[in-house]
């Protein structure tokens, strides 16, 4: 078969296609450059889709002896992903970049143009499993439960899965993906785990979108409606957050106080007790299935789990599909659930499908 490997430069992504090469299949590598100005070296662990990451996806290339191109994704990239980032937080709302990248950068351009250019399937190094099902391939879990990326892979919808390979779903541990990069002479073995939002490598989401949106004074107000202090921009601020609210009047009970809501339209933030962030029912849009539709799990029949942020916890819950409207009733309250995040429906390892919250509440 065959296979277009994507290459970050990472060391997941290396053994990842090393694995492909192994199993038979004519391996292409390419590496998607996703800024225009890239940096010359990583700041610390921080961020990716540096020249060190490029170079690196090189180095493994060749050391694996498959041929290697690098594609210029970078407008895509701040169209499809750093636009949308902002226009999301501007909304009031809590987007996850590394889902939209996936939907739209990693996989639906990276096979569109695998299968222009005559490429069975696309192969890359999250950690997630597909397996072969009695209605066809089905999304599951990854063997290491500390690394499972099923949950940022969600949105890629049933059609993408008998054309993708995760060659290490059955890796148990990362320090085994790390052997075996040592074993095999792959530079990249020691390289540290990039984490947090790759267009901002020093972390500072709040400054990343000053830059954009510019500071613009608001009020915080209690859930009584008085001013507790003030903000440089609503759109900074997310459900649940309580560190840099900065309130110059505490809570009557002496208790923490956090953001419950926010109103853009008005650019104000409403802060409030923790209880006030326990949901017991979600809504959620732009549903996108994994499973057919009359599936149990899917139809409120049998009880399964959701999850709502990367690497979050499983709530216990009864989930109806209606069109691409998902009705989510949990079992047990769940706390800060933000407008904008991605909510995932698993039975048991396996993905159902994935959705966009649009509100949450209490009933």
């Amino acid at each position: 078969m065959r296979v277009l490997a994507a290459l970050s430069g990472g060391v997941d992504s290396a053994v990842a296609a090393a694995r492909a090469c192994d199993a038979g299949h004519d391996v292409t590598a390419v590496h998607m450059a996703l800024t225009s100005n890239p940096q010359t070296s990583r700041c610390s662990s921080r961020g990716c889709c540096t020249l060190e990451d490029a170079q690196d996806a090189r180095r493994a290339a060749a050391l694996l002896g498959i041929p290697f191109y690098v594609w210029d994704l970078a407008e895509q990239f701040h169209d499809t992903v750093v636009a949308d980032f902002v226009a999301e937080y501007r909304a009031g709302r809590t987007p996850n970049p590394c889902i939209r990248c996936n939907e739209f950068i990693k996989f639906r351009e990276l096979a569109r143009r695998g299968a222009a250019l005559g490429f069975d399937a696309v192969c890359t190094g999250h950690y997630a499993s597909i397996v072969a099902g009695a209605d066809g391939p089905e999304l599951h879990r990854g063997a290491c439960e500390a690394k499972d990326q099923s949950y940022v892979l969600a949105v890629m919808g049933r059609e993408a899965l008998g054309r993708v390979l995760f060659p290490l779903g059955d890796a148990v541990t990362k320090d085994e993906v790390r052997r075996e990069a040592a074993e095999r002479g792959l530079p990249m073995s020691a390289k540290p785990d990039s984490y947090d939002i790759c267009f901002i490598p020093d972390g500072d989401t709040a400054g990343f979108l000053r830059s954009r949106m510019g500071t613009q004074p608001g009020p915080i107000l209690d859930t009584e409606g008085n001013e507790v202090g003030t903000h440089r921009g609503a759109y900074a601020y997310t459900v649940g957050q309580r560190r840099g609210l900065g309130l110059n009047r505490p809570a009557p009970d002496g208790r923490p106080r956090y953001v419950v809501r926010t109103d853009p339209r008005a650019n104000t933030v409403i802060v409030g007790a923790a209880e006030l962030l326990s949901v017991n029912r979600i809504d959620a849009a732009d549903a996108v299935l994994l499973a057919d539709a009359a599936h149990p799990g899917l139809s409120a029949e049998r009880e399964v789990a959701i999850q709502v942020s990367a690497h979050g916890s499983l709530t216990p819950a009864l989930v109806r599909i209606r069109g691409d409207e998902m009705r989510v009733e949990l079992m047990q309250l769940r706390r800060a659930v933000a407008p904008g995040q991605s909510l995932v429906v698993y039975d048991g390892t396996r993905v159902l499908a994935q959705a966009t919250i649009s509100s949450a509440r209490r009933e």
